[in-house]
């Protein structure tokens, strides 16, 4: 059978004029930050960052229209940009680069920062700043990318809807609605965030804050406490960690979308598994250390431990919730995959998987018998397990570190694998590979 891209006519032309238009924003663009576009910013809005996005999706549209619906990760391992070539490192340095300026160095991002101007009045009533323009850019990046998501994987129904759903969440909770609230003079919220993710939203003075403000602001502070400690491991019970991590979390819609080219480059080495474990576990301690300390000295006013706690809560902004979930987050997608937060940083992500390892329904079956080793499952996960070893033992896998993407079930040739929300019993979990010697041979994380 021939691949319909091949052979129709027009779809090389059709791929080059979507690419053309989508360069000939990103110069507009490039115009706009070396100064050329601030004195009209509706032009260098519309044309530049519009007529980029239109290019992309163009190009999208003219890359799988006319394929046979399917996976396809045709070259994948040979494109400089997907297989750490030049072109990942450049693209590498680029996203770094820029997470760098928006978090200590904006004043160079003043006059792209100029162009959505009008759109930020329009949504905010409010002059634009840094973190609308990263917003907006976040926000296009999930729809743009969802868009191929759905071409890519229109065959699969699960992967569609947690893609629309990851589109819904960033477009509207992490854009729309705090923009609203900013047009309404409230404080801007963002509902689908919070503790330990959202580390500060348990801080004594953000508790204080949002407990003596507005009605939103008092409601924020509700539901907040109850999606940490009702509704989030509720949830992590019956379907798992992927209800978040692959469904709702900005960091994985973006992940999963604009991160997806990248999801084979993840480490699927031992070593990487071990250090995984040690740093997210790590991150995880920090934050609640964090926390207690301060209400500790909120509750001794002061005296406990003095500033200490003030200067701790400083470096871990800086470190974790500026450097290594931005910066190296999604800086380093084309070196290391597109989950290098949420696999080695995110505290969130490691407090329902640990929940998700002992105290969750959710696991992925396998049916060994028709395994044939093509690897395809491993390559593809982005979080680094090798899901062949498990599959080709017959053994169901429960890890921590999965969030439930499904992708290794989707590329599988032979349906071997599948996502459930089975019997919590132990042994039923995870599957004959549950032996009495189960835990010396090291099958669980």
């Amino acid at each position: 059978m021939t691949n319909r891209a091949t052979t129709h006519p027009s779809n090389a032309f059709s791929r080059h004029v979507g690419l053309g238009i989508l360069l000939t924003g990103l110069l507009i663009c490039l115009f706009a930050a070396l100064g050329y576009g601030p004195h009209a910013p509706m032009f260098s809005l519309v044309v530049g960052i519009g007529g980029a996005t239109f290019g992309a999706i163009w190009y999208i549209l003219a890359t799988y229209l006319h394929t046979w619906p399917g996976i396809k990760n045709n070259y994948v391992m040979q494109n400089t940009f997907t297989a750490r070539g030049v072109g990942g490192w450049f693209l590498g340095f680029l996203l770094t680069g820029f997470y760098v300026l928006l978090y200590w160095f904006p004043e160079y991002l003043k006059n792209v920062v100029a162009i959505t101007e009008p759109l930020s009045q329009w949504m905010r009533g409010a002059a634009a700043d840094q973190w609308f323009l990263y917003g907006l850019f976040y926000t296009l990046c999930v729809l743009v990318m969802g868009i191929r998501m759905f071409y890519k994987y229109r065959h699969n129904r699960y992967q569609i809807f947690r893609t629309l759903s990851v589109m819904l969440f960033q477009t509207l909770f992490a854009f729309i609605i705090p923009a609203v609230l900013k047009l309404m003079n409230k404080p801007e919220f963002y509902f689908h965030y919070f503790w330990p993710l959202d580390y500060d939203y348990l801080f004594p003075s953000t508790v204080q804050w949002l407990s003596s403000g507005a009605s939103v602001a008092f409601f924020a502070l509700i539901v907040g406490i109850v999606m940490s400690f009702i509704i989030t491991p509720l949830l992590t019970y019956f379907f798992g960690k992927r209800w978040y991590c692959s469904w709702v979390c900005g960091c994985g819609g973006l992940a999963e979308t604009l991160g997806d080219p990248f999801r084979q480059l993840s480490d699927k080495s031992l070593r990487a598994w071990k250090i995984e474990r040690w740093m997210i576990h790590t991150v995880l301690v920090f934050i609640v250390v964090l926390t207690a300390l301060l209400w500790l000295n909120s509750w001794q006013q002061g005296a406990f431990l003095g500033a200490f706690s003030q200067t701790y809560a400083k470096w871990y902004g800086f470190w974790i919730g500026s450097v290594f979930s931005g910066v190296i987050g999604v800086g380093f997608y084309p070196i290391m995959g597109s989950r290098v937060w949420c696999r080695f940083g995110c505290p969130m992500a490691a407090l329902m998987g640990l929940q998700q390892k002992w105290f969750s329904r959710f696991r992925i079956t396998t049916n060994g018998g028709q395994c044939i080793s093509c690897g395809n499952c491993s390559a593809y996960c982005e979080m680094g397990i090798d899901v062949r070893w498990y599959a080709q033992r017959g053994q169901n896998i429960v890890r921590a570190s999965c969030v439930g993407c499904g992708v290794c079930a989707a590329v599988c040739p032979r349906g071997v694998l599948k996502l459930e929300n089975g019997a919590p019993d132990r042994n039923e979990r995870y599957g004959k590979a549950v032996m009495i010697h189960a835990d010396e041979v090291n099958i669980l994380p």
